[in-house]
C-alpha cells in the first residue's frame, strides 16, 4: 500500500536540504510519497503539534516536552545590496558596519525571537539603522536593494536568488547570530516511517556527527 509522509517547511528553507529529503527512499516502504507543504515557521510547528504532519524542516525551534529534534545545518545570515555599495569590497561584513543604513528585515511575525535576537544584538553594539522596512518575501526587496537605497537581511536561499542584475550578497559575520535548521518531530511519535526516514536524511547529511539531538519545546 502507498504510505503518505507529510512535511512541512519554511519557504525560505535550503533547497539542499529540500532536494535532499526528496532523495530519500525507505527499503520498508517502498512506495512511501513525500507530501511537501510550505508554511511560515511557527504555523508549520502548530501543525506538527496538530499532527497534521509528520515532520518539520524548521529554523531556530523553540523549546518544548512536545517535540524533539535534530540540527541539521547552521548557516549565517547574509547582507544583499547593490554591487556598487560600498559594503561589497569587503568578504563579510558585521553589524557596525551597516550603521546608520536603511535596513530591509522579514516581518517580525514570520519568526519573533529570531527578529528580536538581531535588533538585540544591534542594540547591545550601539548600531541603529537609519529606519527599517519591513517585507514578507525577499523578492520585495529587490527593488530597494537593487537601486542602492537600502541593504537587506536573507537566508542563504534568498541570497542565491537575491545575487543578480546588480545586486550582490556578502554573510554576516556575527557569531551570535546564525540560523541554526532542524528536523522536528512530536516527541510521542513512535511510527516506524518517521523514524526510518530521520535516520536516512541524517546518512545523507555530510557533517551528520558534529549535531546532537536535542530536546525542543512549545510553549503552550
Amino acid at each position: 500500500m502507498d504510505s503518505i509522509f507529510h512535511v512541512g517547511r519554511t519557504p525560505c528553507a535550503d533547497p539542499f536540504l529540500i532536494s535532499t529529503l526528496l532523495s530519500i527512499q525507505l527499503p520498508l516502504f517502498p512506495r512511501l510519497k513525500i507530501d511537501l507543504a510550505s508554511k511560515f515557521p511557527m504555523d508549520i510547528l502548530q501543525d506538527l503539534i496538530s499532527g497534521l504532519v509528520d515532520l518539520a524542516i524548521a529554523h531556530e525551534p523553540p523549546e518544548s516536552p512536545l517535540l524533539t529534534c535534530v540540527q541539521v545545518a547552521e548557516q549565517p545570515f547574509y547582507i544583499a545590496m547593490a554591487k556598487r555599495d560600498g559594503l561589497a569590497s569587503s568578504p563579510s561584513l558585521s553589524l557596525d558596519q551597516m550603521d546608520g543604513r536603511q535596513w530591509i528585515l522579514f516581518e517580525r511575525q514570520l519568526h519573533p525571537p529570531v527578529y528580536d535576537a538581531i535588533i538585540q544584538a544591534a542594540r547591545q553594539q550601539g548600531v541603529r539603522p537609519q529606519s527599517i522596512q519591513h517585507v514578507i518575501a525577499p523578492e520585495e526587496a529587490f527593488p530597494f536593494v537593487s537601486d542602492g537605497s537600502a541593504i537587506s537581511f536573507v537566508v542563504k536561499s534568498a541570497a542565491l536568488r537575491m545575487a543578480r542584475n546588480g545586486v550582490t550578497v556578502r554573510p554576516l559575520n556575527e557569531s551570535n547570530l546564525r540560523l541554526k535548521t532542524c528536523l522536528v518531530c512530536r516527541a510521542d511519535d513512535d511510527s516506524k516511517i518517521a523514524s526510518e526516514f530521520v535516520r536516512a536524511f541524517m546518512r545523507k547529511m555530510p557533517d551528520r556527527n558534529k549535531h546532537q539531538q536535542l530536546p525542543l519545546a512549545y510553549p503552550a
